[in-house]
């Protein structure tokens, strides 16, 4: 996220299942909505009644792209973290249209109503995994069998 921009958080439902397709240069990009109808008591009937939902339309890249595609499906509970883009282009018949997008930098199941089952997908046991951002150990290669590594 560039500075100056503010996150967005969004709960809700998929409309949907995402839908993913590959740019030319080979960069996954899913496609899909998330529904997000807020729920209020209503004290004179003693029920819960929905309100009127809006719907996000929203975009995941790359990697995160590819495992929300996996991952999720219509009707899943999620919530999506992001920032809102505006597209504009001009129609064939050269009428200007412009669309709000959530760009979605992190997304999961909500377990709110449900339970989920993680499947983790790990780094190598052997060494810290080259590709993951978060690591930081640079210490050399831990012992192995019963004896503890420190």
């Amino acid at each position: 996220m560039s500075f100056g921009e503010t996150p967005i958080t969004v709960i809700g439902n998929l409309t949907a299942d995402p839908e993913i397709k590959f740019t030319t240069g080979g960069a996954a990009l899913a496609k899909f909505t998330i529904a997000s109808t807020p729920r209020v008591y209503d004290r004179e009937s003693n029920q819960w009644k929905d309100g009127s939902a809006t719907f996000f339309r929203c975009a995941a890249w790359r990697q995160l792209a590819e495992h929300t595609a996996e991952s999720l499906t219509k009707g899943a509970r999620v919530v999506a973290q992001g920032r809102i883009r505006q597209h504009d282009w001009k129609t064939d018949a050269g009428e200007n249209r412009s669309m709000l997008v959530l760009e979605v930098d992190e997304i999961g199941a909500s377990v709110r109503f449900t339970t989920v089952t993680i499947n983790a997908k790990r780094p190598a046991q052997n060494g810290p995994a080259a590709d993951d951002a978060w690591n930081t150990d640079t210490s050399p290669a831990k012992p192995k069998g019963d004896e503890p590594p420190f």
